[in-house]
């Protein structure tokens, strides 16, 4: 069962996104928040394995509240890309993907599925957008040295990454165990200091000539 917690201001929101994941038989929704400082609180104590998290709240933002947490769940954003550009910031912060808010409920159910799994996604409609706009707007940094430290396979897995591929499909392209591919993932994200699959997807876009 996937355990999860809902963040946002509006009630209506929040309702209407538990009503349509609490009607899935392998998610469960354990508690609401309507504010960052209660969404940190609530994910601290409860540790669902989904933050489901719209940025811009009371009291606490939700790029501030990602960051803060770090390590204890994985967030998904849900946000209107048009209108928020604080959706870079929460990349930076370490959330597993974003869903626009429009999305329908079947790529609702389909993203929690795929963060629990611990492979971000980004909603598809948006996916070369939010890449091209992150590369654009994010400051020069210098990564080729930390690239350096990856292995060959590292590098090609890296580069499936990029596509979007998730690590059932690495493995199936790599003709590698499915585990191993995980392995390599987890991997990647250590050495290159990166602390989600979405920034590790937005780096390899970032670099891709040189994977």
């Amino acid at each position: 069962m996937i355990r999860v917690v809902i963040a946002d201001d509006q009630v209506a929101v929040r309702t209407g996104l538990s009503l349509i994941l609490d009607g899935a038989p392998d998610i469960e929704v354990v508690a609401e928040a309507g504010d960052g400082n209660e969404a940190v609180a609530l994910a601290r104590d409860l540790r669902p394995d989904v933050l489901v998290m719209d940025i811009r709240m009371p009291r606490k933002d939700g790029i501030t509240a990602t960051r803060e947490l770090a390590g204890v769940t994985d967030v998904l954003i849900m946000t209107t890309f048009d209108l928020d550009e604080y959706v870079f910031g929460a990349l930076h912060a370490g959330a597993a993907g974003f869903l626009l808010k429009s999305a329908d409920s079947d790529a609702l159910l389909q993203a929690v599925r795929t963060v629990a799994r611990g492979e971000g996604m980004i909603s598809p409609s948006v996916t070369r957008r939010l890449i091209r706009s992150f590369a654009e707007r994010a400051p020069a940094r210098q990564e080729e040295h930390r690239l350096d430290s990856l292995t060959r396979r590292e590098r090609e897995v890296l580069r499936c990454i990029g596509e979007g591929l998730s690590n059932y499909e690495i493995s199936e392209r790599l003709e590698m165990a499915d585990a191993t591919a995980k392995t390599h993932v987890s991997r990647i994200l250590s050495k290159l200091g990166l602390r989600s699959r979405v920034q590790a997807a937005i780096l390899a876009q970032e670099h891709e000539h040189e994977l």
